[in-house]
């Protein structure tokens, strides 16, 4: 059996599970997506539909060359990844050039010298030029070439793509935590006893891939971290996605405006609270005064997998040979997303990796 031809199965169905499913589909792969609830849908604290859709890392210059590395790679293969998704299913992920407005405090000199080195386009301008008002005077930067997609439209797409080319959905299953001494899986059992085989393995379970590995990976850092996140419908929309200090506005194409997100160790605990409703509002005001009146039309959270300096985990596990992994993205799965699935797919189907994987191996 060559390499190209083998069923692999993928412990998770988010974004980048998704992601890492097409990529191997599309080399010839049988590929199996096993998702504890159901693909593409909101369900309560799953990351992949609950996120704002930035293709870019926010603040870029604070994270290492491989962060940056997964990041500018991963957004700039959306445009042909959407297009793709809009002509085979007919879903359109709702890709938009919306921009990103960087309003102070920030460090003026590394965004700067970050937008040199990485040839990003940027601007000097004031906040008042975007209908923004500005705690501070200071100038702020604009980048007029960051993108978004809708996440829930980009499920949707990516699921019916899925459907299309014969992968195979295993929802509402749970697999067993992994606990093994062997050098190489034959299966992975379910909770409900079945033994799911396959001839190489991927997790790509976000927040809960600890849980499922921590017999076998105990040096995997990777934990849950809860954002927080409000939509309004506003008379007037910003046009573009405005930044402060760790909050964001982001615009959506039919007049919907996202406002967020938090970062809140609190375990595996999906709730959303009032107070951080409040504080939200608060900071969405004080950018677009208009919403103090605005009624808020929804409020959810998603579970993050958090890992130290937002750098993933993509390899294989250092003494199962046939076990890969693809999580820890953090606050990026989506921007990472491609990048980070054509990495994985590679060393899967024992191709040439398109960078030096070794930053993002599991330590031993």
């Amino acid at each position: 059996m060559s390499i190209m031809s083998q069923h692999v199965l993928i412990a998770g169905g988010g974004i980048v599970g998704c992601l890492t499913a097409m990529e191997l589909a599309s080399r010839g792969c049988q590929v199996t997506i096993v998702e504890r609830n159901q693909i593409a849908s909101q369900t309560s604290g799953e990351s992949s539909w609950a996120g704002a859709g930035i293709m870019f890392p926010l603040l870029p210059w604070m994270y290492s060359e491989h962060v940056n590395t997964l990041t500018n790679r991963g957004a700039a293969q959306y445009q042909k990844i959407c297009e793709h998704l809009l002509e085979e299913t007919g879903i359109d992920p709702q890709m938009l050039k919306s921009g990103f407005l960087l309003l102070p405090n920030f460090d003026h000199s590394a965004a700067l010298l970050w937008c040199e080195q990485y040839q990003a386009q940027v601007e000097e301008v004031h906040a008042t030029d975007f209908g923004v008002r500005s705690p501070i005077e200071e100038k702020a930067l604009w980048l007029p070439k960051v993108t978004q997609v809708r996440p829930p439209c980009l499920m949707h797409a990516l699921r019916a793509w899925l459907e299309k080319n014969n992968v195979r959905l295993l929802e509402h299953t749970e697999l067993m935590p992994l606990n093994t001494t062997s050098s190489k899986l034959t299966g992975w059992r379910t909770t409900a006893g079945e033994l799911l085989e396959a001839d190489r393995f991927i997790v790509t379970s976000g927040a809960w891939s600890f849980e499922l590995l921590k017999e076998v990976a105990s040096k995997l850092q990777i934990k849950p971290m809860r954002g927080q996140i409000l939509l309004y419908k506003p008379e007037r929309n910003p046009e573009a996605i405005i930044y402060r200090e760790g909050f964001y506005l982001v615009p959506r194409r039919d007049g919907y405006l996202l406002a967020g997100s938090t970062l809140e160790d609190v375990g595996f605990n999906p709730s959303v609270t009032g107070h951080v409703r409040d504080e939200i509002h608060a900071k969405a005001t004080a950018l677009l005064p208009e919403l103090a009146s605005a009624p808020i039309i929804k409020h959810w959270s998603g579970l993050r997998p958090g890992t130290p300096a937002n750098l993933p985990i993509i390899g294989p596990h250092p003494a199962i040979e046939n076990l890969f992994l693809n999580t820890g993205h953090f606050r990026y799965g989506l921007t990472m997303g491609p990048a980070s699935a054509s990495l994985i797919a590679a060393m899967v189907c024992d191709e040439q990796p398109w960078t030096d994987p070794a930053p993002f191996a599991l330590p031993r």
